[in-house]
């Protein structure tokens, strides 16, 4: 293999890699916003109980 050859494939594999590490970010960021909007809607529900 030539240099540029493992040039290109060694940057083909750090693409790769920071595809996948922005996947799991976004997933993330996706779980723990649902999380907030469970513990919000908890919330509103234990108020509302309190105030009855």
């Amino acid at each position: 293999m030539t240099a540029p050859t493992l040039s290109k494939i060694a940057t083909a594999c750090a693409v790769l890699m920071v595809l996948a590490s922005c996947a799991n970010t976004i997933r993330g960021v996706g779980k723990d916003t649902a999380n907030a909007v469970n513990a919000t809607e908890d919330a509103g529900h234990t108020v509302k109980k309190a105030a009855q």
